[in-house]
């Protein structure tokens, strides 16, 4: 039997999961993390992406925005400002939040609002992702 760790995935309004899992797939800055138990300590952002973690014989999918994961031996905490499962998201929505994101690139804006703007995009197209599976 493989051997399981703590997982908890955290946004600022709930605690979304917090269970024991035999792995974990997670979108970081330079690819994608696989984590298994005994796993050595890491802290790394986490990108807009899918988190794919398995548990009882079954793979669950979280589409997650930013955020930071810390990874120990025997647990993993992730934290993202947004948290939602693949049937949760309006595809519609979704769509509409890309073209407004596109849309805003598009103007001229100060730095910070520029940065903003790929960060809704970026999170608008891993929804829209999410959906198109």
């Amino acid at each position: 039997m493989a051997k399981n760790f703590q997982l908890e995935i955290i946004t600022p309004e709930k605690l979304f999961f917090k269970g024991e899992t035999d792995s974990l797939i997670m979108p970081a800055l330079d690819g994608e993390y696989g984590v298994q138990a005994g796993h050595e300590p890491i802290v790394t952002a986490l990108e807009p992406g899918t988190v794919r973690y398995h548990t009882e014989g079954q793979w669950h999918q979280v589409i997650v925005s930013q955020g930071f994961a810390e990874v120990m031996p025997d647990y993993a905490i992730l934290v993202a400002s947004t948290a939602e499962r693949p049937e949760e998201i309006d595809k519609a929505r979704a769509q509409r939040a890309k073209e407004r994101a596109e849309e805003q690139l598009r103007q001229k804006q100060s730095v910070q609002e520029y940065h903003h703007s790929k960060a809704a995009l970026a999170r608008a197209m891993a929804r829209l992702k999410a959906t198109a599976k």
